[in-house]
This record gives C-alpha cells, structure tokens and sequence, in this order.
C-alpha cells in the first residue's frame, strides 16, 4: 500500500490526491476476481496507480480547480530542494524516476509497468537526470 502511494504522490504532488487515488485503486480491486501472478501484483498495482494518476490528470476537473498547498515532510533543505525539482519535471519524466529511484525497479520492469519501451524509459531517465542536475545546479547559485 505504501508502493502506491508513493507513486501516487510522485505523480500528483498532493498529499490529499495520493490519497483519493490509493482508495480508488484499492476499492476498485477488491470487487473484481482476477488473476495475478503472486510475484507480479506488486507491478500490476503500480501499473494501475500510475493509469489512475494519469487519469486524474487528464481530468477536465483537475484544470478548473486551485491546489491546495500540501506539506510534505522533508527532513532537510536538501530534501526539500530535490522533492521541488522533481515535482517540476514533466509527468513522464517523474513517474520513471519515482519508480527507479524510490522503488527500485530496473528500466525493463518500469517500461512493462507504465506500458512504454525500455529505451523510451531510459531516455526519459537520462532526460529527467539532466534537467534535475540544472535545477538543482541553479538552486544553489
């Protein structure tokens, strides 16, 4: 549970979003007889959080309203500043890097997860590691 909302978070960058999408996808699931793998439910989850993330987003709703500003717990400044910088990249680019950083999965298994190739999700890492080394290189001038 705590998989999903993570990367629920990483995605939506909302404390009270995360948590809205996690119930979703939970209640969702529970009604429904199927057949996953035991190794593969922790990706199928995943999978499913990132399609209702997505969603979310795409939501004609999500444009018309104002966020509120969450507070996510930062230990440091540095954690801060990197959680800042992540939260400014593009879509694409923060689900890969929640999910190879923070989840630890390699780029062959977030490629099946987020249903992209695996040199795609290699080149939105490189590309999501080089516009976090400028901001946070900007952030500290």
């Amino acid at each position: 549970a705590l998989d999903v909302y993570r990367l629920a978070l990483s995605y939506l960058h909302s404390i009270h979003d995360a948590q809205d999408i996690c119930h979703n996808v939970f209640t969702s699931l529970l009604g429904k007889k199927l057949q996953v793998p035991a190794q593969k439910e922790k990706a199928f989850l995943l999978t499913c959080t990132a399609n209702a993330c997505k969603n979310l987003l795409r939501s004609v709703w999500r444009t018309r309203v104002q966020p509120l500003e969450d507070t996510i717990p930062c230990t440091t400044q540095e954690d801060r500043d990197l959680w800042d910088a992540i939260g400014k990249l593009n879509l694409k680019y923060r689900a890969v890097v929640h999910l190879y950083y923070y989840e630890g999965y390699s780029t062959q298994e977030i490629a099946r997860i987020l249903g992209q190739r695996p040199g795609t999700v290699r080149s939105h890492l490189s590309r999501a590691r080089e516009n976090l080394r400028r901001t946070l290189k900007g952030a500290e001038l």
